[in-house]
């Protein structure tokens, strides 16, 4: 049986090597980029379509608690859905989701009318509002492939309109490092458990909630007024 000192000392180092771990993330963190220029129209966008009609986007960009908070806020969206989306195990969890293993990355389905919103419009607020799309494999404090910035088309025309406005921000030097957004196809989406839907609406006091989503949703409403709903 080990003597107290010998526990204490354990005891000790494991809780200077948390301390330390945490320091470190802290330091590595890149604090999420502003765009340095006006977030311009993109250039190829679909045009309004003529009538109500339903279409869905999925993007990924750091915890889907944010991007579903942002997203909800927008004319001409319907619902908003956080779930999981480019992994290869079929309907994942949280916790599987979560150690990086699978392939996954937290995603929202974002069901929207094209009568009032283009999907160019989405990948305006998407860029320079719900995430940092300059972040390789993390976003803020939170880190790993499941953080990813990915944009998943369910259509060619999505796919075009995507890779032709990430083109078009990188030649304007919107941001001062680069866009590391991946634009694949959506194989699945799979919603996540019924806890993480509406965080931010359901627990806005949350700590976290207030130091990295709330912020969001301040600059969507300076930014894009136009683009949201009448409250």
């Amino acid at each position: 049986m080990p003597s107290p000192i010998i526990g204490r000392t354990i005891a000790i180092a494991i809780i200077l090597l948390l301390v330390g771990w945490t320091a470190f993330r802290s330091l590595s963190a890149r604090p999420p980029a502003a765009p340095s220029a006006t977030m311009p129209v993109p250039a190829i966008d679909a045009p309004l379509a003529p009538a109500t009609a339903q279409e869905v986007a999925v993007f990924a960009g750091g915890c889907f608690w944010g991007m579903q908070a942002v997203f909800e806020q927008l004319r001409g969206v319907n619902e908003v859905v956080s779930g999981y989306s480019g992994g290869f195990l079929k309907s994942p969890s949280y916790e599987t989701v979560s150690l990086g293993l699978t392939g996954h990355a937290e995603s929202v389905r974002v069901t929207f009318d094209p009568s009032q919103v283009t999907y160019g419009q989405l990948l305006m607020v998407y860029f320079s509002v719900a995430h940092d799309p300059t972040q390789w494999n993390r976003q803020g404090p939170d880190t790993g492939s499941q953080y990813r910035s990915s944009i998943f088309y369910t259509s060619d025309e999505q796919k075009r309109i995507a890779e032709s406005y990430i083109a078009q921000l990188t030649a304007a030097r919107v941001y001062s490092h680069a866009i590391v957004t991946k634009v694949q196809k959506l194989d699945a989406f799979y919603p996540a458990e019924a806890y993480h839907q509406d965080y931010v609406k359901n627990y806005p006091g949350s700590s976290y909630v207030v130091m990295n989503e709330l912020p969001k949703l301040a600059r969507l409403k300076k930014d894009f007024p136009s683009l949201c709903r009448a409250n």
